[in-house]
């Protein structure tokens, strides 16, 4: 019976946004979303930012999940609550949708609607077409790779933050439109002249201590453990009272997880030590306060090393997820640009060893230019004079 009443709303859904669709376009409307209008973040910000400071006769509205608007109104960034009526109209009306995931499927693109995809990382995970099983659950295989290869028939272009991510996006996406080698718009904050003011503003605003270095616990998800689908858990592997007992006189450390990630961790018991930073938006801003990054097979490593400092690779599961889980792309041991640990105890080691020794730096010059050249501040204005004026 809620199946047959899902089927009926959408296909009403469908019907209603066909006939807005022959309503003449806005050329001026453009619609941003990002992680399914989960948040204000990632390369649909940066782009959105720039428009808004430096071409202002566009009108800039954000696509946001109902459950999610207080950040929206909390910051007084225009929005239609995602499938509303509101929403409909002007996704139907808009000139450019720019969003770094993917639109539900049963949304169809109108003939005058140019569909920006801004993807939202580097690839070191297998992607798309490219995986040859898919753990994700609510799907198989077969549905979920012919869904994405639907989805990317809607891309009138696709950003890619270098050479070796153009050549993985094509196949894995089976995209042969155009793909514009940019840099990733998220990232011109690395470049800006007051970056130092911003991070010094975030830890002021959040009451970070000033007197300890800031740790950035950043990891990816895992497609086999999640609650439902489009919700992941994460069994956090840290061990934060050894953490704080070998490096709490000098650190503080800073928990992000991904945003499919249902966890919600306890943390009373680290007071002063540890801080859940999960829900904040953006991650870039988590990346300026930061001086030291432990990951694992997350693509922040990717977008951190445009500050070139010490990363930490907390890889305990490295066997199962390469070959069980996703697989990558390319050798991590051999590309890392910082030491891959399995124990907590490695970690504190990696830690309180990194003045002492090269062992953080020693990929890094040739990993930088190898992933990160593009990077120069001006992808997002690349990017808005490549798509936007030209269209």
């Amino acid at each position: 019976m809620l199946s047959s009443l899902k089927k009926l709303l959408i296909f009403a859904y469908r019907c209603f946004f066909q006939f807005v669709s022959v309503l003449p376009v806005d050329k001026n409307l453009i619609i941003f979303e990002s992680f399914l209008g989960k948040q204000y973040s990632d390369n649909p910000r940066a782009i959105y930012e720039y428009l808004k400071a430096h071409h202002p006769k566009y009108e800039l509205i954000w696509s946001v999940d109902p459950r999610f608007e207080k950040g929206f109104l909390d910051k007084g960034v225009p929005y239609a609550k995602r499938f509303s009526v509101k929403w409909l109209l002007v996704m139907a009306r808009a000139r450019f949708w720019v969003t770094n995931s993917r639109m539900p499927l049963w949304i169809p693109k109108p003939k005058h609607t140019i569909y920006l995809q801004t993807w939202h990382g580097t690839p070191l995970k297998k992607l798309a077409h490219d995986m040859e099983e898919v753990l994700m659950p609510g799907t198989t295989t077969e549905k979920y790779k012919q869904e994405f290869y639907q989805e990317s028939r809607n891309w009138d272009y696709l950003i890619s933050p270098n050479r070796y991510s153009t050549e993985i996006f094509r196949r894995a996406f089976k995209f042969d439109k155009e793909v514009i080698e940019s840099g990733y718009p998220r990232n011109d904050i690395f470049y800006k002249q007051e970056r130092n003011q911003i991070a010094k503003k975030f830890k002021e605003t959040h009451h970070l201590p000033k007197d300890k270095k800031i740790i950035l616990y950043a990891p990816t998800w895992r497609d086999n453990q999640f609650r439902q689908d489009g919700k992941y858990k994460l069994d956090l592997q840290l061990n934060l009272t050894l953490l704080e007992k070998e490096l709490g006189e000098e650190y503080i450390i800073i928990l992000r997880m991904h945003y499919l990630v249902a966890e919600n961790f306890n943390l009373d018991a680290f007071q002063g030590f540890a801080y859940d930073f999960s829900k904040y938006e953006d991650i870039q801003e988590l990346y300026l306060i930061s001086d030291l990054l432990i990951t694992d097979y997350s693509s922040v490593f990717f977008d951190y090393a445009n500050l070139k400092r010490p990363m930490i690779f907390f890889t305990y599961d490295l066997d199962e997820y390469k070959e069980d889980i996703r697989g990558f792309y390319f050798n991590l041991a051999e590309k890392a640009p910082g030491p891959m640990v399995k124990t907590t105890e490695e970690v504190v080691e990696a830690i309180k060893g990194y003045n002492e020794s090269e062992i953080f730096s020693n990929k890094m010059e040739e990993f930088y230019h190898q992933f990160c050249y593009l990077e120069d501040g001006h992808a997002s204005e690349r990017i808005v004079k490549e798509i936007i004026l030209k269209n």
